[in-house]
């Protein structure tokens, strides 16, 4: 096999890899053939599974909200922390508005949101 190509085949595949995981350890050698079966068959899994289930990029607003769950706060706290109106923040956090240079820093740091998420370029 080369490719996975469908969904039975990546089923077999994970499911061999968990069966061959017990066989091998750092110390097994590099021509066991338990080994080398589970290398070839984790990187076709692993190619699949990036091909197919991808999570894809988030974006500042979906990681504004996971930060302000996290910390517990509303729209109008993060507002009155970012010093801004809490419909800016609604804007922002809706995707429906960019943070201008000044608030994209402030969201970085009192956030702790790595700046090229808030910059967009990540």
């Amino acid at each position: 096999m080369t490719k996975i190509e469908n969904k039975a085949q990546y089923d077999w595949a994970v499911n061999r890899v968990e069966e061959l995981l017990p066989l091998v350890d750092d110390n097994t050698p590099k021509d066991d053939k338990n080994l080398i079966e589970l290398e070839l068959l984790s990187n076709l899994v692993a190619d699949y599974s990036e091909e197919h289930f991808a999570v894809g990029t988030a974006s500042l607003a979906d990681v504004m909200k996971l930060r302000m769950y996290e910390m517990h706060l509303t729209q109008r706290s993060l507002a009155a922390m970012l010093g801004i109106s809490p419909s800016r923040v609604s804007a922002i956090v809706s995707g429906k508005a960019e943070p201008t240079y000044k608030v994209a820093q402030e969201i970085s740091r009192k956030l702790n949101i790595d700046a090229g998420i808030v910059l967009g370029v990540c």
